[in-house]
């Protein structure tokens, strides 16, 4: 019988039941299935007559079965010999590294222990002759078991039809690739797997010590080694097997906390999957773990009554004796009160006062923001990633143009970004997240007009800092009034060329 006339409730080899119909495309028809013999949820493929790769599948499957990896997918059984060929596969239910990254990047350790395990993993993989080819976030999986697994080595690139030339170097930069995107929740080469493209710079994917300040020099030097295979230090890196030694010592951390899997059915909207792209599988979301009670987390012996009562007991006689006190407090303080009325007004005053100008200065509200250029060409400096630098997200970054030297190549005195705050506000300090490429100096400048003798009086700046990077909080020397703040870099870092980064800025003020 052909593919497309099965239905759900349909057995192959007389112990496959076809439960659920997930996804079909291309002559390729993938199921939720149970195998009746052992009582499991077993993944099944198949295929219609037309499918071109039909034996490419079944044979990479064969020879996937043949790998001693628990880290990646099982395959339990394969046949091409009858009417209706099939694969049968584990069953994963999880997260995937898609899932992951929704809610932003991965620590650095945990990012870097996920790719660690599936490095060794297509080690061992390739050592056995098998490649994948086809690495994608949604390929790396969180099991609710607790367990990393990498799915469709060997069976997804039979079924696309995907070949190279270099297999080992190919799943080295899809390693890479895979990594980029846990450090950073961007993805190298454009909008792609539900993640955002990586910002670009000269053509060029921003490293991920440029998108995100933390990322230590280690693991951003492996990224560019076999991600990009252009070496900062270093051979670029060929081989999973690389990349695992390179990971070798770093801590195997749980990516997230997730519960066992449940009974309940795979929702394949949720895009929760097991196998990404055009064949996926939605796996439940797993419920949150429950929170420990107070007296696990105090680590408080149970059934000790007896000390408890005494807690209690002496507690209650501190409240009693603080009560006491305050009552003495209060009935001096009417008394004197009484006798010189103004001296507690007065003080009084003066403390609300200072509260009050403490709790007036605020964050400050951009509007929006350009690259700032005034003794260039055509004033613009990549105006199109101004916004990012004031979006809430330190992930994103705007730069400046590339230049020969750190003083701009003596071109300019200085380039920068500005923020318009839609009206004249008092800017009292700015906060930024900078590139860490290596130190900056920066100054702020704040006026009510865009040209440097309204922003910069006198030649001197609200505020400066010398030889900054990362995160920095310049506090200007007095409040400055002004609707529009410069961020003004007067000193670049090396960054390939000279160029200057900012991820974030946030101000504060009084409007």
């Amino acid at each position: 019988m052909s593919t497309f006339m099965i239905e759900p409730g349909a057995r192959l080899a007389g112990r496959y039941r076809l439960d659920e119909l997930v996804n079909e495309a291309g002559g390729a028809t993938f199921w939720k299935a149970t195998d009746e013999t052992l009582a499991r949820l077993v993944a099944v493929w198949t295929f219609t007559d037309g499918f071109p790769r039909t034996g490419e599948v079944v044979r990479a499957a064969r020879a996937t079965s043949r790998v001693a990896d628990s880290r990646l997918t099982q395959v339990f059984d394969a046949d091409d010999s009858g009417p209706t060929p099939y694969v049968v596969e584990e069953w994963v239910v999880g997260k995937s590294l898609t899932d992951l990254l929704a809610q932003g990047p991965l620590d650095p350790q945990r990012a870097a222990g996920l790719i660690a395990e599936a490095a060794e993993a297509l080690a061992t993989a390739h050592a056995a002759g098998l490649a994948h080819l086809r690495l994608t976030p949604g390929k790396l999986i969180w099991s609710a078991g607790g367990a990393v697994k990498v799915t469709g080595i060997g069976v997804d690139a039979a079924l696309h039809g995907i070949t190279a030339a270099q297999p080992a170097t190919a799943d080295a930069q899809g390693l890479g690739r895979l990594l980029y995107a846990a450090l950073t929740a961007h993805w190298p080469d454009g909008d792609l797997y539900g993640l955002r493209a990586a910002p670009l710079v000269s053509g060029l994917p921003y490293q991920p010590n440029q998108i995100r300040s933390d990322v230590p020099e280690r693991l951003n030097e492996i990224v560019c080694r076999s991600a990009f295979q252009a070496p900062l230090r270093g051979d670029p890196m060929g081989s999973a097997r690389e990349i695992a030694e390179a990971l070798a010592d770093v801590p195997r951390l749980v990516p997230l906390p997730v519960a066992p899997a449940t009974s309940a059915p795979p929702e394949p909207a949720r895009g929760t999957s097991r196998h990404s792209g055009e064949f996926g599988v939605a796996a439940p979301e797993p419920a949150a773990p429950p929170r420990p009670s107070r007296s696990r987390r105090a680590n408080r012996p149970p059934n000790d009554s007896a000390k408890l009562i005494r807690i209690l007991v002496g507690a209650i006689a501190v409240l009693v004796f603080v009560g006491v006190v305050i009552a003495a407090w209060n009935i001096g303080s009417s008394m004197n009160g009484a006798e010189d009325p103004d001296t507690t007004d007065n003080r009084a005053g003066v403390d609300d006062g200072a509260k009050d100008e403490e709790t007036e200065q605020t964050i400050l509200e951009p509007e929006s923001a350009d690259g700032f250029d005034p003794e260039g060409d055509d004033g613009s400096e990549h105006n199109d990633k101004a916004g990012l630098a004031i979006d809430g997200d330190p992930s994103t970054a705007w730069n400046t143009q590339g230049y020969n030297g750190a003083d701009l190549g003596n071109l300019k005195s200085g380039v920068g970004l500005i923020i318009d705050l839609g009206a004249t506000s008092e800017v009292h300090e700015v906060s930024l997240v900078l590139g860490t490429a290596g130190p900056a100096n920066v100054e702020i400048l704040v006026g009510d007009e865009r040209d440097m003798a309204t922003l910069k009086p006198g030649g001197e700046p609200a505020g400066k800092a010398d030889a900054v990077s990362g995160e920095t909080d310049i506090e200007l020397t007095d409040p400055v009034e002004g609707r529009y703040v410069v961020v003004w870099f007067t000193e670049l870092p090396k960054d390939g060329k000279y160029r200057g980064t900012i991820n974030e800025v946030e101000l504060r003020g009084k409007t």
